[in-house]
């Protein structure tokens, strides 16, 4: 089964608007693993704008499905990591002033930069990940830092489903199928929904996990978080 892991950024991003602690992030990732989400992602940015860099101490004691850290490799990034030993960390390139994540590795042009800091968290049994582009050639590049994932950058089949979802879904598929035969596990996020996950989840050959946030949470604001878990959880069957 392909695992659902909830990123919870905007549960803070709405927290932080009015200061306080309301809503209580770590009370909703309780909350959302009770509903069967197998992982919580959270994506920790310089400014604190949304998850805090002490929201990450605290859920790292309380999670109990997988915890998925994301973010750009930066000195304090990889220290916090470090400091909490998530089961997963995902690399992701976006500098400090993007709104939200909105390309994936060159893997050819940071290659010796990926492959040090990947050799870092693995060797303190941290699985790693690459957020990425669905390029074959960045795909290639990408095994050979030693990851032990790819997270694919969905932005464009979201954007293109409703175009022509068989030719949006083709270059993801191919990638796929090449990562897997590269030895590399398959995740996927950014943009993903209800309307769309079933399609994706059917194609694609081999996929581990799904990190779905911006579009889980606003769908909750209509259904509640339950339901909306749940019915990704059928979706991905």
């Amino acid at each position: 089964m392909i695992r659902l892991s909830v990123n919870i950024n905007k549960i803070a991003t709405l927290r932080n608007a009015r200061g306080g602690n309301v809503p209580n992030v770590i009370e909703a990732a309780r909350r959302i693993e009770g509903f069967g989400a197998q992982g919580i992602t959270v994506h920790p940015r310089p400014d604190e704008r949304h998850i805090r860099y002490n929201d990450v101490r605290q859920l790292s004691k309380t999670v109990n499905t997988e915890f998925n850290i994301e973010g750009n490799p930066n000195q304090q990034f990889i220290d916090l990591v470090l400091q909490n030993k998530p089961t997963q960390v995902t690399l992701v390139p976006d500098s400090e002033d993007v709104l939200t994540s909105n390309a994936g590795w060159d893997t050819l042009k940071h290659a010796d930069f990926l492959k040090e800091v990947i050799a870092e968290f693995k060797s303190h049994n941290i699985r790693t990940s690459i957020f990425i582009d669905p390029q074959q050639d960045m795909i290639e590049a990408a095994a050979k830092t030693e990851t032990d994932r790819i997270e694919l950058y969905t932005e464009a089949y979201a954007v293109n489903y409703h175009k022509d979802k068989k030719l949006a879904i083709k270059p993801y598929r191919e990638c796929a199928e090449l990562a897997k035969k590269l030895g590399l596990g398959i995740n996927a996020g950014h943009d993903l929904s209800l309307e769309n996950i079933s399609f994706f989840a059917k194609e694609i050959p081999f996929l581990d996990e799904v990190s779905i946030g911006h579009a889980l949470i606003s769908e909750a604001l209509y259904e509640g978080l339950e339901s909306v878990i749940k019915q990704y959880l059928q979706k991905l069957k």
